[in-house]
């Protein structure tokens, strides 16, 4: 079982019966170690439906499960791996109840809590209600319900958010809906405050496994520690010298609580890196150096010394872009690089990458910004989903709450929180319970009559949507629907920007297409929901929407050049990295915005930046560049640039840094051209009598 492991993953691999933290440098085969661990629990005898798996990504869940199936094969199924959110979910479907959930309780997207504290909060702006989102969510993530963060309000601004926070919460309850943050938080106060619910769990879950424990917040540590008990039968694996999440509430406290709360707590540290060369990784390790650390480590590599890390300095953005195209096409004319999904461009932030991608278009190189917004993540192709995904499920609240709402059809707030209060009360969905013959003795004779007109609509359209066959029949039953609902009026109405407007509509009509091609069997779906030729009825095309817009996300292996904020990098490895816009204010970005470099809040940004330069050094596998410009763009202004301190802190060899990628083609380029006309003379010679 341990074949192919070196000694400190074996280690850890090994290690059963106690709390364990395994501290994994960049690249040292941590999703290898949590697969090997699960197959080795289950060799000791452990039940594999006993062992759950903790990550924080859909994707890192699926390569987990597939790894695990392809070491312990169809055992590996009944193994809970699943994301944080997900354990959550299943959490309270099968519990909530004592917290007053029903087991079909429905989960709110980001856009569907926008539009509640907007309403909550009497304001028609979005980016207010998005500040609100933001604190109320960071309160949750500390654990703090509306009235603790009340009481602890430190100003106007606070108290304001924290008010809107109650109503929140009361509408919340009133639709049967829960948020994001509430799949974290209500576990918790499930196992904290029912014991026999904790008992369950704690019996149910033989040990649990953690990846990427350097990002979990205080709500995830306090909730993990309920679930394995004072036993503690759990393995973190997480790295405190990635942690780079602190923005949205992460915390390295729980590592250091860990040697606390578990006295005979077992810390391995993995420091083989498999991915970079050593000159990589001695960067990387300087770079990392000036931190404090919780766990001393030092990362080396077998993979010999590789190419220099090389600087480049460029006049302005404009020139880094240039040269960073230029190093791309050296390297491939070098043969070094086959293909272009060997190479990625990391940056601090998403801006940064619109003047990379005019020079890639420029030079006919293909790419993909990574972390773009999804088709499907679009607030109009949301309206039109919700609308579908009402048809398939009358259960589904929060579908029900968009549709109502979006366009707006005289049917107000109040009507609606007096309907989740009937709805909750008599445990039926909110659909349901607009039918229902005792509505009346809550409802006037007006808004009921709303109600029902709105539940017939659906109903006839659900009934519409059956009968609906092919790819004509579906546009004009699309076409006819958007035009009952009145939706381009809408989106007119609520944007100021005639363009943008348009804008969204040609987005709506590009669904619509696509929507009646699959319907006409027009379009052959990797993933089986559809086949060509085969039609399909628009209602049994909505019922595969979920999964499309699953699918549509996943990022398919596309020999394109990438481009990511070093954020979104994170557990990704390229051959060919250049680090781009390496210059102070925008990596580290800001520190002074924490106060001066005495500040305590100044320190821990710098400490995280610092962590992120280092995340962004450790995805090359083969060869880096750290490039920056003497003049950058502030607003419409040129201003002058200073090189990234973390550049410095890197330590580089003087001598082999500096390169000029344009005069490297050029000379690689000559020597091409020499050996060209070398070659055409010895043939011409030999071909000589």
């Amino acid at each position: 079982m341990s074949a192919g492991l070196n000694l400190a993953q074996q280690e850890a691999v090994n290690y059963l019966h106690g709390p364990c933290l395994v501290l994994a440098g960049a690249g040292s085969g941590k999703t290898r170690v949590i697969t090997h661990k699960i197959a080795r629990l289950i060799q000791a005898g452990l039940e594999a439906k006993r062992i759950a798996a903790i990550t924080f990504t859909n994707k890192a869940a699926a390569e987990m499960r597939e790894r695990a199936k392809s070491l312990v094969g169809r055992g590996a199924k009944d193994v809970l791996v699943c994301t944080f959110h997900a354990l959550g979910v299943r959490m309270m479907r099968q519990d909530g109840s004592v917290l007053g959930l029903k087991p079909q309780f429905s989960i709110l997207d980001s856009d569907d809590v926008t539009s509640i504290l907007k309403d909550a909060g009497g304001t028609t702006d979005a980016a207010t209600a998005r500040q609100w989102q933001w604190g109320i969510s960071l309160w949750k993530n500390m654990g703090l319900n509306a009235a603790q963060a009340l009481a602890q309000a430190k100003d106007d601004n606070e108290r304001v958010t924290a008010t809107i926070m109650q109503r929140y919460e009361e509408r919340l309850a009133a639709y049967q809906s829960v948020d994001f943050d509430d799949l974290i938080g209500m576990p918790l106060k499930l196992l904290r405050d029912f014991p026999e619910v904790r008992a369950k769990w704690q019996q149910q879950l033989g040990h649990v496994l953690v990846d990427e424990y350097q990002d979990t917040n205080a709500t995830q540590y306090e909730l993990l520690k309920l679930l394995v008990g004072e036993r503690g039968r759990f393995t973190a694996v997480g790295d405190d010298d990635q942690s780079i999440y602190g923005w949205r509430g992460a915390t390295l406290d729980n590592l250091r609580k860990l040697p606390v709360d578990y006295p005979n707590l077992k810390v391995i540290k993995l420091e083989q890196n498999y991915r970079s060369t050593s000159a990589i990784l001695r960067a990387a390790n300087n770079v990392i150096q000036p931190n404090p650390k919780l766990f001393p480590k030092t990362l080396f590599s077998e993979l010999g010394e590789g190419e220099p890390v090389r600087v480049v300095d460029c006049d302005n953005e404009e020139h880094e872009a240039e040269r960073t195209v230029a190093r791309i096409q050296s390297i491939r004319a070098n043969g070094l690089a086959q293909e272009w999904k060997e190479f990625a461009i990391l940056y601090r932030a998403n801006h940064q990458a619109r003047v990379l991608e005019q020079a890639l278009r420029k030079a006919q190189i293909p790419y993909k910004v990574s972390g773009g917004q999804s088709f499907f993540d679009r607030a109009e192709i949301r309206d039109l989903c919700a609308w579908f995904r009402l048809w398939v499920n009358n259960d589904d609240d929060p579908a029900f709450l968009r549709a109502v709402t979006t366009p707006k059809r005289g049917i107000g707030h109040q009507t609606l929180a007096s309907l989740g209060v009937f709805a909750s009360q008599y445990k039926v969905s909110l659909f349901e319970a607009l039918f229902s013959p005792s509505l009346p003795s809550v409802l006037n004779a007006r808004a009921v009559g709303s109600l029902h007109e709105f539940g017939r609509y659906v109903n006839d359209l659900e009934y519409r949507a059956r009968q609906t066959v092919g790819a004509e029949d579906a546009k004009t039953f699309l076409a006819d629907w958007l035009k009952d609902i009145g939706y381009e009026k809408h989106l007119v109405d609520s944007e100021e920007n005639e363009k943008v407007a348009a804008a969204r509509w040609s987005n709506v009509l590009d669904f619509c297409e696509w929507m009646a091609a699959r319907c006409g069997g027009q379009i052959d779906d990797t993933a089986g929901v559809t086949t060509a030729n085969e039609r399909k009825t628009m209602l049994e095309v909505a019922q595969t929407i979920s999964l499309l817009s699953t699918i549509s996300e996943r990022e398919k292996d596309q020999n394109v050049v990438t481009l990511s904020t070093l954020h979104a990098s994170k557990g990704l490895e390229w051959p060919h990295v250049v680090l781009a816009g390496c210059v102070e204010g925008m990596l580290p970005f800001k520190p002074e915005e924490d106060g001066g470099p005495a500040s305590e809040a100044y320190a821990q940004r710098l400490q995280e930046e610092r962590r992120l330069m280092y995340v962004g050094i450790t995805r090359a596998q083969r060869s880096l560049v750290v490039s920056w410009s003497k003049k950058r763009k502030k607003g419409r202004e040129l201003v002058a640039a200073q090189p990234s301190r973390f550049i410095a802190e890197m330590a580089l060899d003087k001598t082999t840094v500096k390169e000029d990628p344009r005069e490297k083609l050029k000379a690689l380029r000559a020597e091409f051209a020499k050996k060209s006309a070398d070659a055409a003379a010895a043939a011409a010679a030999a071909g000589t009598p």
